[in-house]
């Protein structure tokens, strides 16, 4: 019988790790893979399938990862999912495909993940192979975007046979994978081998290709069949508080493009500082306290990144409690293991600078939860005469993005909704005809892998617009 507990995965050391942008999982050996998929019990009705938003055969490839046979692992996995080496790093399998897992109900769910992320490092690192091209269908698909939807539905219509060209409007390709997390979560060199590999099935991508500058989406559509918008969620969101404009204080978005895509932790080798720099090669906040509002991923990520900065001391503020934060339970472990110190039930009211107007406090209140609100999560509220101030050099503002307008407000007969989203069926169908839309450009900021179910879900409803099956 397979054993309950799940193998380890290696990690860098949180002393070592924090001086550093390396990867912090180390993954797993081949002896580790083996023994961790030997743990899965080839159930005959899989939940696990059912928890994965791109519906991999979770079991067929587990079994051949069992058996050692890694290179048939890698290429059952990627029948259904073209990024799988980034899907094994940053996708919440805890909450999906593992939550569903039998062995979940009695111990440590089979590390799904973890298997995932090895046999595609696995063919990566021996080569990659292109499944051969299917016959062209002779039909275009433009897609605007090359984040996880983009590319998805990219991956999905070029293996069907169809002609996709995506437009992407920063000079590297990957959005949110690209610029948005960090490199000892998600090396960019991994993004870029994904990349390569959904342009060896026969995808066109077209860097600096703002779309709603360049072109608008109905003048696309005078030149392809249809058009899939994949635009994400790259606008920030703020508090609305006193002192947001004072120097010293980021948006996350800002704060992490600076840092992961246009490596501005490796100044001045690469001339994009992050703000109130020197021009030495030490470590840009060398000194310097940081305070991140938020408790989601990319509070943890901006948090990590301002660590490995060189930062004195790091506070992520949050106003509601741990149990309510909503980033994932290994980022929460590994930021506290590298410092990062957490005030929760603690609500920013104001933001207090000097007379140069760069930030030196910001001035917070207690919070307290009673009734849950419409997401079922608690309501906080303010704790009256709890007013007290935290001192800080810089302050990063993680609390969500919304889309773009650029796409939506140059596009005739394109319906958003109050929060800027777009508009769309769970087909990805828009209210214009041979317009699809799928992942943060839709739902708001979510995951990677929802972004990539979406893609998938509407490359197939794409497909049958154009009369495929």
């Amino acid at each position: 019988m397979p054993v309950l507990g799940r193998q380890d995965m290696p990690r860098q050391d949180p002393d070592v790790r924090r001086s550093n942008f390396e990867e912090v999982a180390l993954g797993y050996s081949e002896e580790q893979a083996v023994a961790e998929a030997k743990r899965c019990l080839q159930c005959k009705k899989p939940k696990c399938v059912e928890g994965c938003p791109v519906e991999v055969m979770i079991p067929e490839f587990i079994k051949y990862a069992a058996e050692g046979d890694f290179d048939s692992a890698a290429r059952q996995i990627k029948t259904m999912n073209a990024l799988p080496a980034i899907c094994g790093r940053v996708c919440p399998q805890e909450t999906q495909c593992e939550e569903c897992c039998i062995l979940s109900k009695k111990g440590a769910s089979v590390a799904i993940g973890r298997l995932e992320r090895f046999v595609s490092d696995y063919e990566r690192r021996r080569g990659v192979k292109i499944p051969p091209a299917p016959p062209p269908s002779g039909k275009k698909i433009a897609v605007v975007g090359s984040g996880p939807a983009g590319l998805t539905a990219a991956a999905d219509l070029a293996r069907i046979g169809h002609s996709v060209t995506v437009f992407e409007a920063l000079h590297e390709a990957g959005g949110v994978l690209i610029y948005g997390i960090p490199q000892f979560r998600l090396p960019k060199e991994i993004v870029k081998a994904e990349v390569e590999y959904v342009k060896k099935l026969g995808v066109t991508v077209l860097l600096d290709s703002v779309i709603g500058r360049l072109e608008t989406v109905d003048e696309l559509l005078a030149g392809y069949d249809a058009v899939f918008l994949g635009t994400g969620a790259g606008l920030p969101s703020f508090l609305n508080i006193d002192g947001e404009n004072l120097n010293g204080v980021y948006s996350a978005n800002e704060f992490l493009t600076r840092v992961n895509l246009m490596k501005a932790y490796k100044f001045p080798e690469y001339d994009t500082p992050v703000p109130k720099t020197g021009t030495s090669g030490e470590k840009l906040w060398k000194g310097k306290k940081v305070a991140v509002v938020g408790g989601g991923n990319v509070a943890m990520d901006s948090a990590r990144c301002a660590v490995r900065l060189g930062a004195s001391g790091v506070t992520v503020v949050y106003r509601r409690g741990e149990e309510e934060l909503p980033a994932r339970a290994e980022e929460i472990e590994n930021a506290k293991e590298e410092g990062v110190k957490f005030r929760l039930l603690t609500n920013p009211v104001r933001i207090i600078g000097d007379d140069r107007n760069w930030v030196t406090e910001i001035e917070c209140i207690n919070m307290y939860l009673c009734e849950p609100d419409e997401s079922g999560r608690c309501r906080p509220k303010p704790l009256e005469g709890t007013e007290h101030r935290i001192e800080t050099d810089f302050v990063i503002i993680a609390v969500g993005t919304s889309p773009n307008p650029l796409v939506p407000g140059t596009t005739a007969g394109l319906e958003v909704s109050k929060r800027g989203t777009v508009v769309a069926d769970d087909n990805g169908a828009t209210t214009k005809k041979g317009v699809y839309a799928g992942g943060d450009a839709v739902t708001g900021s979510a995951t990677v892998i929802s972004a990539m179910g979406a893609g998938k879900k509407a490359a197939r409803a794409i497909d049958g617009y154009l009369g495929g099956k």
